[in-house]
């Protein structure tokens, strides 16, 4: 997917008429990022809410990178920040707060909940909503997105090479099938010769138009 006019704004953005520079009639979508945990975010949180509440007053549409930071979160056994339950929790703070689009890292854990003793959680959340299969932890984000109302787009994560191309597939799939709406690898496609990165998106566009991909 591609916004024209994406309008990136920091949590310090009063509001979405300065985050575009007043020139709101040729922008049509603002983006922010809140960091779940972190010190500053009840801060960023309320004013990234507010500024969405106005955006969608321009008819502006919002997407919210929604990760989460916090030191306690990573131990010296597992790092819960990609964690299906936090991200998970992460996702549906960002939706109760009008965001029309999720952007969120892949979850290759789970149970950071329960293994940090950190919110509420019960059980059931581990044994009847999700398993430890990729699909699943994916799909248990896409839930907490409004059972998948507003679009979840994972992040295909930072450039390692000659690995691109099969990581950028498999977690296009998993996003696909758990529900999602999509893929954002502008690393993985824009740090390598220009014919590649071609390549590479167009590739993932296939996995997205083809038919027998399907909902697991």
């Amino acid at each position: 997917m591609v916004f024209l006019g994406l309008a990136f704004v920091s949590a310090k953005t009063k509001c979405a008429k300065c985050a575009v520079g007043f020139r709101v009639t040729h922008n049509v979508a603002i983006g922010a990022t809140i960091y779940f945990g972190s010190h500053e975010s009840d801060r960023q949180i309320k004013e990234i809410a507010e500024t969405f509440a106005e955006a969608h007053g321009l008819g502006m549409a919002t997407i919210l990178w929604c990760y989460t930071r916090n030191e306690a979160f990573e131990t010296k056994d597992n790092d819960h920040h990609s964690s299906a339950d936090l991200t998970g929790q992460a996702n549906h703070l960002g939706v109760t707060i009008q965001a029309d689009i999720i952007k969120q890292k892949l979850p290759n854990t789970n149970y950071g909940f329960k293994n940090l003793q950190f919110g509420k959680y019960d059980d059931e959340m581990y044994e009847n909503l999700t398993t430890d299969h990729p699909i699943d932890l994916c799909r248990f984000q896409v839930a907490n997105c409004y059972m998948g109302k507003i679009g979840l787009v994972n992040s295909g994560g930072g450039s390692k090479g000659a690995s691109d191309m099969d990581e950028a597939i498999t977690t296009a799939v998993i996003n696909k099938r758990a529900g999602g709406s999509g893929l954002i690898l502008g690393r993985k496609a824009f740090q390598r010769p220009f014919s590649e990165g071609v390549e590479l998106l167009q590739t993932i566009q296939q996995v997205y138009l083809e038919d027998k991909i399907t909902v697991a």
